[in-house]
């Protein structure tokens, strides 16, 4: 797989325990790592660095890119503005201000 993939490629571990879980009748496969303690070094690492990538983050905790962006987006209410990590409610306010000045 690496191969083709590349470095993006799933580890071999993941793939088994994801095996692991369906053959004993788990049929959500998915990966439970969305702990609190999760959601809180995410959080501590976007309060570090503004500009950290998804990519980074997935680096440093050992979970994966898609988790990351729900961490992010859902659980945090964070989004992108400016290439920087910002509150959601930030960017409202910022869209309205555009649109009256505008």
């Amino acid at each position: 797989m690496k191969e083709v993939k590349g470095e993006q490629c799933l580890a071999w571990c993941t793939i088994f325990r994801w095996c692991q879980r369906y053959e004993a009748r788990h049929i959500n496969i998915k990966d439970n790592v969305t702990s609190s303690a999760t959601i809180s070094t995410v959080d501590e690492l976007i309060r570090q660095n503004r500009r950290i990538l998804r990519r980074e983050i997935a680096v440093e905790l050992p979970i994966s890119k898609g988790t990351v962006h729900h961490i992010i987006h859902k659980k945090l209410g964070y989004g992108k503005m400016c290439a920087q990590w910002v509150p959601k409610q930030c960017q409202r306010i910022r869209r309205r201000r555009e649109w009256v000045f505008a």
